[in-house]
């Protein structure tokens, strides 16, 4: 089914919505979760948050892009319930690697996810990524959007390693530098 049709059940408030959705967006939005939880349950329940997001938001909101929006809506559940969990009970998710690399570009010291959250600073990394070529922008945001580890990056893009951890450090370079330009540090 298309976005178009699933949306509009979601206007219809069809809960048949729900279940086309997790048809076509559930395997997407699980991966999006279980990078950010590493607790395969967590991750299923942040899906089901996001799904209810979803159902609560449209209507009114009725979004041109349904799979960004409800990666975005899964990524805000999934952040929720990791800054919940007691830092001990984190285990291996990428969350927190990504977030302590990324954390050194960030203005003051400020606990990266919230700083994320402001709209002048999201505006500015917006503009940032504009700023890179393509693959650079990728690699970028499969580390720090959707959490992906090193190794899985390296698979997807058929890079080394080195290749990804020296591209991914130059560009925090880059977003530090473009952070002072914009007097956010």
């Amino acid at each position: 089914m298309d976005d178009g049709a699933i949306i509009a059940l979601y206007l219809a408030r069809s809960e048949r919505a729900l279940a086309e959705t997790d048809a076509k967006y559930g395997r997407y939005c699980r991966t999006v979760a279980a990078n950010i939880l590493p607790d395969g349950r967590d991750a299923e329940e942040a899906v089901s948050d996001a799904w209810m997001a979803a159902w609560g938001s449209i209507p009114p909101h009725a979004p041109e892009n349904l799979g960004t929006y409800l990666a975005k809506l899964t990524r805000r559940a999934a952040m929720k319930r990791w800054r919940a969990k007691d830092a001990q009970k984190r285990g291996g998710g990428q969350a927190e690697a990504a977030l302590e690399e990324l954390a050194e570009a960030l203005p003051g010291g400020t606990d990266p996810a919230q700083a994320a959250e402001g709209k002048a600073l999201t505006e500015c990394l917006g503009r940032f990524l504009a700023t890179l070529p393509d693959t650079e922008r990728r690699v970028f945001l499969r580390r720090y959007w959707y959490l992906d580890g090193i190794g899985a990056i390296c698979s997807r893009f058929g890079f080394s390693q080195s290749k990804v951890k020296s591209m991914l450090a130059r560009t925090r370079k880059k977003l530090l530098d473009h952070l002072k330009k914009e007097d956010f540090l």
